[in-house]
């Protein structure tokens, strides 16, 4: 604020200087005219700028997501994609898929031409502009494409199975230090997620179990990510109670499953089954089955991903499991 005394002399009642967070008002002092011009122009670009950072803040909270999809054209990947480009809160801005690389994406999908070719690789389509990377590819590159976007500052949803404890644990390293992070479910299934939550609370209480894991004959990975990541998740509960030793079996011990982190599994790869897991947990003379079952669609995990396409924006690390995202 400026005002002219009895001398005709200037000066500054005060001055302001803006932050997003505060407004201060500097010591009174005197200046000539031509201080004052310099000091009113610069007051008035200051808050010319400080204009355009608000307004531009405000306009950034309102942006849709701006997603690349891996996998675009698999079982699942093509179900998220068609979600993605229906939702106004995110943009499709790149996606990747092999076999139609060079076509355009709406025309894949079986909808109408937008104007976004597929990509043949990861390092095309993270050249453009990415907030979010969705995979779901398979086993053999899902932990390629999670360390490549790490590396580009891009955030990562991980739909695909494949990835071990020690490979979870070199990812959340990495995502700690680039401050973004990683959201990963063996299942983004909602229901899924509640009967890995109710599992892990039946295990505080009931001491032995074990897992079953089915899927079509065609599921090339075993166990499943869904029972992967449950087997590891139980360990932290409490240790397996397991009355007679995998060691000591008499006979053939692979009989008696796979040992996860204490966690015996057992994957059947059949013709007739779709995706399933069940939890057996045995007291004498009583037991408890919990189980999920899921459809022949990949329907049941779009609004998981989209959840953690959403929420991913606001945290930091490794994340594993939709559970965790929905009750802690």
């Amino acid at each position: 604020m400026y005002c002219i005394n009895e001398h005709n002399k200037v000066l500054i009642i005060s001055t302001l200087s803006f932050s997003f967070n505060t407004l201060k008002v500097a010591p009174i002092e005197a200046c000539n005219p031509t201080d004052l011009a310099l000091m009113a122009a610069w007051q008035l670009r200051a808050f010319g700028v400080l204009c355009s950072r608000m307004a531009a803040v405000e306009t950034s909270s309102n942006m849709p997501i701006k997603i690349c999809i891996v996998g675009m054209t698999g079982w699942a990947g093509s179900e998220v994609a068609r979600a993605i480009l229906r939702n106004p809160e995110f943009q499709l801005t790149a996606a990747v898929a092999r076999k139609s690389a060079g076509q355009d994406v709406g025309e894949v999908l079986g909808l109408i031409k937008m104007g976004l070719i597929v990509d043949s690789s990861i390092e095309a389509a993270l050249a453009k502009p990415v907030d979010v990377l969705i995979e779901y590819t398979h086993a053999q590159s899902v932990k390629k494409h999670v360390l490549y976007a790490l590396d580009k500052n891009i955030r990562v949803v991980v739909g695909s199975s494949g990835l071990s404890a020690a490979d979870y644990d070199e990812i959340d390293l990495i995502s700690q230090q680039k401050g973004i992070s990683v959201i990963a479910a063996g299942n983004f299934s909602l229901t899924a997620a509640l009967a890995k939550h109710f599992t892990l609370l039946a295990a505080k209480y009931l001491p032995s179990w074990e897992i079953v894991d089915y899927a079509s004959a065609n599921k090339q990975d075993a166990p499943s990510g869904t029972t992967r990541e449950l087997a590891e998740e139980l360990a932290k509960v409490r240790s397996n109670d397991i009355a007679t030793p995998i060691e000591t079996t008499v006979g053939i011990k692979s009989a008696r499953g796979a040992s996860i982190e204490g966690t015996q599994i057992h994957s059947l790869r059949l013709p007739g089954y779709a995706l399933s897991f069940e939890t057996l947990f045995g007291l004498p003379d009583e037991r408890l089955s919990i189980r999920h079952d899921a459809g022949t669609s990949a329907l049941p995990y779009v609004e998981g991903t989209l959840m953690a396409a959403k929420k991913i924006m606001h945290t930091k690390g490794l994340i594993r499991g939709l559970d965790t995202l929905l009750f802690h």
